[in-house]
């Protein structure tokens, strides 16, 4: 009989359910979008219950696409954006919207540990940097902003792990999305009290359920879900993972030599090691494969920044593609594919949901004049981001060399112009792994490996991860791209001190 494997992935905005054969092929794919709330300037939320909902859509979706009977699905695994925090009540009920991972509420609190030097202390044992939108600072605010919030939450969990709560009535937390969430000691892979008593939350403890890896099993479809989604009652479901963990994944990182980096709202830089970075770069935390850390360099200044300029400059191009039956992101590549990169100086820094120069550092554009279009300025916004992946990459370098060929995931993995960019950027050939869901694809991986489809994480990748593209370098882009980015950060530098005043 036929398996399969039902993948669940709850990014930013849209939740995405794929249905996988054990070799890797995409069956089937299903989607709904999770509109964002803002109620204040700086906040970021979602209605968790309805994010749920449509997660649920989806998955019924898929099953009825993919035509599978959903006895013959092995197994369920779910990953997610990573930070932020969805609390729970006693009965599985949000106490509250969802916070996410691009809000920024508690800066006063990051700002106040870093002055007290809190996060160079406790950084041995967290091994990464602290910020917002983490739930160690999230949750001092809530504490001190909205108590009876506090009071009624039973559990704090991440995107994915709250979904796998509602499929499976059974509340845990995951090793590789914790370990990103300054709540634990990633040494140990284990809660610690130094940590939550030195950002002042020990009371915190209470609300942290018990931690299980990618690959346990963590309960089965209940009665309630299986109705809700087509899935069969009893279904395994597995931990799942942080969604980086699932690119790595899905782009077969198995081993230190290799490099992946994720092009989505977040433009995330990492690499595997079974020795940890334990300062120095962004986020060091535990990677699905046991023995392994997986070490990041990111910021949220990666392909959103397109996102945003074609919802806000391009909704007649976009309504057309749709009538079209296209993308309107296939206009955008057209149009960067039309100008010549040589003859291309306008300069974008990709800064606006986010920056890797400073927390006031803003988005602009730079060297417009009147003969540039709307091509010129996508070609700036396509480079601006490589340029703030370069940035990372950099830091990344001082500790591992340079791989021979990039993994590369997200929204620019369907753009040949975009990746022939990040190719002559980075002087290294770029490989994009098959498939349009990475990220459940990934989820799907550790549904095999806990299951028993596979005996382990290689054997699983070794059947269900292959690459669809290779894109080489063009050496002789490498001088211009060298002095493009080489300006690009010459206008970071000089605009540095007026960031404040822009705040």
């Amino acid at each position: 009989m036929a398996k399969y494997l039902l993948g669940i992935d709850n990014g930013g905005t849209v939740s995405k359910a794929a249905v996988f054969t054990l070799d890797g092929q995409e069956i089937a794919v299903a989607s709904r979008d999770s509109e964002l709330i803002t109620p204040r300037a700086g906040f970021v939320e979602r209605d968790a219950a309805l994010m749920w909902d449509k997660t649920a859509e989806a998955i019924s979706e898929v099953v009825t696409k993919s035509g599978v009977d959903p006895a013959d699905i092995a197994c369920v695994a779910c990953t997610g954006h990573g930070n932020g925090i969805y609390l729970i009540d006693k009965d599985g009920k949000p106490t509250r919207n969802a916070i996410m991972s691009s809000d920024g509420r508690a800066r006063d609190y990051i700002e106040k540990w870093a002055a007290d030097g809190v996060d160079k202390a406790i950084r041995p044992k967290t091994m990464q940097c602290i910020w917002p939108a983490q739930p160690n600072a999230l949750l001092a605010w809530i504490r001190d902003n909205e108590p009876d919030v506090l009071a009624k939450s039973e559990h704090v969990l991440m995107a994915k792990d709250f979904i796998r709560f509602q499929l499976t009535g059974e509340a845990f937390a995951e090793l590789t999305d914790m370990s990103g969430t300054s709540l634990m000691n990633v040494g140990t892979g284990e809660y610690d009290p130094d940590v939550l008593d030195a950002f002042g939350i020990g009371e915190m403890q209470r609300l942290l359920p018990p931690l299980k890896k990618s690959s346990d099993i963590c309960g089965a479809i209940t009665a309630k879900a299986a109705e809700k989604t087509g899935l069969k009652e009893g279904t395994p479901v597995a931990g799942g993972m942080f969604d980086i963990d699932a690119c790595g994944l899905a782009s077969g990182i198995t081993e230190e030599s290799q490099l992946c980096v994720v092009v989505g709202t977040w433009g995330n830089n990492q690499y595997i090691s079974d020795k940890p970075v334990v300062d120095g770069v962004f986020m060091t935390s535990c990677y699905s494969i046991p023995g392994y850390y997986l070490m990041l360099e990111g910021s949220a200044t990666s392909a959103g920044n397109l996102e945003w300029f074609v919802n806000q400059f391009l909704k007649a191009e976009k309504q057309a593609a749709k009538q079209q039956d296209r993308s309107v992101y296939d206009i955008c590549n057209e149009l960067v594919a039309s100008t010549n990169p040589k003859d291309s100086n306008v300069i974008f820094l990709p800064f606006l949901y986010g920056s890797n120069a400073g927390m006031d550092a803003k988005s602009c554009l730079v060297g417009m004049a009147s003969h540039h279009t709307r091509a010129d300025v996508l070609r700036a916004i396509y480079e601006g981001v490589v340029f703030a992946h370069m940035t990372h990459m950099d830091n990344l370098k001082s500790f591992r060399k340079m791989p021979e060929t990039i993994r590369l995931t997200g929204g620019a993995a369907k753009s040949d112009v975009w990746l022939q960019i990040f190719a002559d950027c980075f002087q290294t050939a770029v490989e994009i792994p098959d498939g349009t869901e990475l990220g459940a694809l990934g989820a799907a991986i550790a549904g095999g490996v806990a299951c028993g489809c596979f005996v382990d994480y290689h054997q699983a990748i070794d059947n269900m991860v292959s690459f669809s593209k290779r894109i080489e370098p063009n050496l002789d882009m490498k001088n211009l791209y060298e002095e493009k980015y080489a300006r690009y950060k010459k206008v970071i530098q000089t605009l540095d001190p007026i960031w404040k005043d822009l705040s």
